[in-house]
């Protein structure tokens, strides 16, 4: 019995003499379980850092301590199991009060580590609240900005589209005699027919007597707009041409007959549709939109690009058109402009063939005042003009919004202006009438023929036309020199009309 009290196996010495401290840490946390909750529960970074060193004392003393289990099991045989116990307990009290008065006892720096995490967390709550607060006020006020930009631009868009007016009138009446139209021949190109109204009703009354609101078209402009919107071409048609007009129907219900009289007398007879079915049987050309423009808003389109710029060789005094000018180089505004394109006493022979020329380069001036200050593409620029240009006009259904007028306009933008050709329809005294206009043919067939099929159009001025219709008379005997022949004087070569274009104004 001594030997085996005395002295133990082998196996048991090690387990005794050389346990490991964790394992006496867990039998003093199974002694004393308010140890052992708290060595599971940190209070802070380094407490933390300890539960977890803990952890794994635990994990290392739970295995010891199944070693000691399985090696003590015999001791009860040997009557000497509560010796050891006593060597275990003060063996591991060193390692137990450490542990236990770091985890359990509150230092001052748990407490400073503590603290400061929550001041740091506070000022990451309070630096996100600011931002959503800014971002918050932020978003809000672009969401007004642009509320307020779109109701804006609505409330404009809305104006500028109620200003237009349509003339449902003329598009009943074409669709009557729809069968009697020309078809078109070029898909996608456009002729649109511009007629200046002459009525002295309502503001127009300082222009003439108002005979009950009456009116003939002053100015009539065929525009032809390429397929491929690289070029454009406007004819004018004199208002004293002679021409065949059709039976067309009146503004009371009846009708008119057929008859063979002056031009601009087809829009006092049957307004617009009846003035588009005389042109259409004149030219062939198949009409496609039409605009109705009066003097008030000739005015205002001239004040919205702050005048035209004109130059006149001689002074101008025509009481008529109320137009007193200087000579040379000069801006027309509002009434002045309006009393120059519409001038016949005070340039001049006075001929309408004149005014027509005065006007092509009166507008070819103010397509290139447009073009050359960004009117176009300056939205502070362009609704002034819009403003202007919408109240003055009256179109058909399929030109009646400002989406329609913006598309058509946006068509024409990047035409150059040496491309934007204006002439007269060739033409000559009536042979029965001095004071009346008749076709020159086949020159007009041949210019009416090239719109129809969308044929580019060369015109010059009229002294060089004139010039290069005299090299071709001579061109017929044998004084021409057969190595410098002129152009124009082949059959095969594209004819030339008196005309100009927007680049060169009236000031070049």
């Amino acid at each position: 019995m001594t030997d085996s009290a005395g002295t133990p196996p082998e196996p048991e010495d090690p387990a005794g003499t050389e346990q490991p401290p964790p394992a006496t840490g867990t039998t003093n946390s199974a002694k004393n379980p308010k140890n052992a909750k708290n060595s599971k529960r940190p209070k802070s970074a380094k407490s933390a850092k300890s539960a977890k060193n803990t952890a794994a004392a635990e994990d290392a003393g739970a295995a010891a301590a199944g070693g000691t289990a399985s090696d003590t099991g015999p001791a009860p045989e040997t009557g000497e199991s509560a010796g050891p116990a006593p060597e275990t307990e003060a063996d591991t009290g060193p390692v137990e009060d450490p542990e236990r008065s770091e985890d359990t006892a509150p230092g001052p720096e748990p407490a400073t580590d503590n603290g400061t995490a929550a001041d740091d967390t506070a000022s990451v709550v309070e630096d996100a609240k600011g931002r959503r607060h800014w971002l918050r006020w932020t978003a809000l006020g672009v969401s007004v900005v642009v509320l307020a930009a779109a109701g804006t631009g609505w409330w404009f868009y809305r104006k500028l589209d109620g200003n237009i007016q349509t003339d449902t009138t003329a598009a009943h009446e074409l669709d009557k005699y729809e069968h009697d139209r020309p078809a078109a021949v070029v898909h996608d190109a456009q002729n649109l027919l511009l007629i200046g109204s002459d009525s002295r009703a309502g503001n127009n009354s300082a222009y003439g007597r108002d005979d009950g609101g009456s009116q003939r078209s002053d100015t009539t402009i065929l525009l032809h707009l390429a397929a491929d919107r690289r070029s454009a071409t406007a004819v004018s048609l004199p208002r004293d041409l002679m021409a065949d007009i059709p039976a067309c129907g009146r503004p009371d219900g009846s009708s008119t007959k057929a008859q063979f009289a002056q031009f601009n007398s087809a829009f006092e007879i049957g307004g617009a549709a009846c003035t588009i079915r005389t042109v259409e049987k004149m030219t062939g050309v198949r009409i496609d939109h039409h605009v109705v423009v009066d003097f008030s808003g000739f005015k205002d389109m001239v004040d919205a690009v702050d005048g035209v710029e004109v130059c006149l060789k001689e002074p101008v005094d025509d009481r008529q058109a109320h137009l007193k000018l200087p000579a040379g180089r000069q801006t027309l505004r509002g009434e002045q402009a309006l009393g120059f394109v519409r001038s016949r006493h005070g340039f001049g022979d006075g001929s309408d063939t004149q005014r027509m020329d005065r006007q092509q380069q009166f507008l070819g001036s103010l397509m290139k005042k447009v073009q050359s200050n960004g009117v176009l593409l300056n939205p502070a620029r362009l609704y002034p003009v819009l403003d202007a240009a919408t109240k003055s006009l009256t179109t058909d259904p399929g030109l009646n919004t400002l989406g329609d007028l913006y598309d058509l306009v946006r068509s024409m933008r990047d035409i150059p202006t040496e491309n934007i050709h204006f002439l007269t329809v060739p033409r000559q005294p009536y042979v029965y009438d001095g004071n009346r206009d008749e076709l020159v043919q086949p020159d007009a067939d041949r210019l009416f023929k090239q719109v129809r099929d969308d044929q580019p159009i060369k015109v010059a001025a009229a002294a060089d036309v004139e010039k290069a219709k005299e090299g071709t008379k001579k061109g017929d005997g044998q004084d021409d020199k057969p190595d410098d022949p002129d152009p124009s004087s082949s059959p095969s070569a594209p004819p030339v009309y008196s005309g100009t274009d927007a680049a060169s104004g009236m000031c070049g």
